[in-house]
């Protein structure tokens, strides 16, 4: 059973929706979030990345960057820039990307059901990032993001969603990535809730830690404030049908080959994969991984002998690479915490792969094949943990929309 509840929103006056969202707070570094900053005084990067609004000379404690998130936000409530809902609503997103298409309900759900399973992950977090947003929320007393949730296709809801589009909506911009965002507000109704409730299970699909940010902040209000009920034992998210998300590639690039020429890294290769040189700079099915190595493209094809698992962890492609070349070969045991990786969200393109690796920024470049969302349920339904950095969902919820204050 899903539990939805309306809330009142914090959100932009209707002519500057577009200029105050911004994108997902953990999606930019801090160059490109003080350029957005610095292009956007509106930006509400202002507030989820405070520390973009200094230079890049200043060095500021983490209580000045708390401290300017919040007099940010104050500053875009007092200009009559964001203003609070009269009264608690539901509201119904959709995106619009090329030909893909999403629409979803935005509600708040109940962090005791995340902490009783109902609401199911398919990722571990960093506890580092975890205590960042936990700050950040406790200081703004604020949920300032969606958390992106996917449930199993259900007509009843869906049909009630798309009901609640038949009329004007609140914001209908496109942004200058061509991804269209719509939002129309909806009012409680029981019949939705009640729909809901038949649906068996969400799945946090993006925003792990988020959801778990908000679950320890809850934890530790509770110690304030008991009342089941209050704002802070539920968290904001987009809930989507399943079969409308769309999850791209998450590719990694390595800094170095581990002490091992490319001849030896190739035939280090040969022994879990068929290595053949190849065109393919993007695989077209599971099992084969694209490699950027000294300037040509690879296809690495794992063999029926490495390729014998059962477990369905074991054999995405994010696994298979992992297992066979990161880990045995590269020396990479843990890919969070070493510092030689890094991951290419999927909207970037191999073209950024071949930047890093011709700008000898990386050694070798790995192209993936995307991670399907039958694979994430069944992962989720087993309570168990994806490899880091498997999906990369898109196109992405904005940050900036919608506010639950706490």
């Amino acid at each position: 059973m899903a539990k939805i509840k309306p809330f009142r929103a914090l959100r932009p006056v209707q002519d500057k929706a577009e200029q105050v969202s911004c994108v997902p707070y953990d999606v930019v570094g801090n160059t490109e979030a003080r350029a957005f900053v610095q292009a956007n005084p509106l930006s509400f990067l202002r507030v989820t990345r405070s520390e973009a609004d200094f230079s890049a000379n200043d060095n500021p404690s983490k209580d000045e960057t708390l401290g300017r998130a919040r007099s940010n936000l104050q500053d875009l409530i007092k200009s009559g820039s964001l203003v609070a809902e009269s009264e608690p609503s539901f509201y119904v997103y959709r995106l619009e990307a090329d030909s893909h298409t999403q629409t979803g309900l935005v509600a708040c759900v109940s962090l005791e059901e995340y902490e009783k399973g109902s609401i199911k992950r398919h990722e571990n977090v960093r506890p580092d990032k975890v205590e960042d947003r936990t700050q950040h929320m406790l200081a703004l007393r604020a949920q300032t993001g969606l958390i992106l949730l996917a449930y199993r296709d259900s007509e009843r809801t869906l049909s009630l969603i798309e009901n609640s589009t038949h009329c004007e909506p609140l914001y209908d911009f496109v942004c200058a990535d061509s991804i269209r965002h719509t939002l129309w507000k909806t009012y409680p109704s029981n019949e939705l809730i009640n729909a809901f409730r038949e649906v068996s299970a969400l799945y946090i699909a993006d925003g792990h830690h988020r959801i778990e940010s908000a679950d320890r902040a809850r934890r530790l209000l509770n110690k304030e404030n008991p009342t089941g009920d209050a704002d802070h034992n539920y968290v904001m998210a987009g809930i989507f049908p399943a079969s409308q998300l769309r999850i791209l590639p998450y590719n990694r690039v390595v800094h170095d080959l581990n002490g091992l020429s490319e001849d030896a890294f190739l035939a280090r290769l040969g022994t879990s994969f068929n290595v053949e040189l190849t065109e393919q700079t993007i695989p077209t099915q599971h099992g084969h991984i694209s490699m950027y190595l000294g300037e040509k493209w690879y296809c690495l094809r794992i063999t029926e002998a490495a390729d014998g698992q059962s477990n369905v962890i074991r054999t995405l492609d994010v696994s298979i690479l992992q297992d066979f070349v990161l880990k045995p070969i590269l020396g990479i045991e843990d890919p969070r915490t070493n510092e030689r990786i890094e991951f290419v969200g999927g909207r970037n393109g191999v073209s950024e792969l071949k930047r890093l690796v011709d700008s000898n920024h990386a050694a070798v470049a790995f192209s993936l094949f995307p991670t399907a969302m039958e694979d994430l349920l069944e992962v989720s339904d087993r309570n168990e943990v994806m490899p880091p950095k498997s999906t990369w969902f898109e196109p992405k919820l904005k940050d900036g929309l919608l506010i639950h204050l706490i």
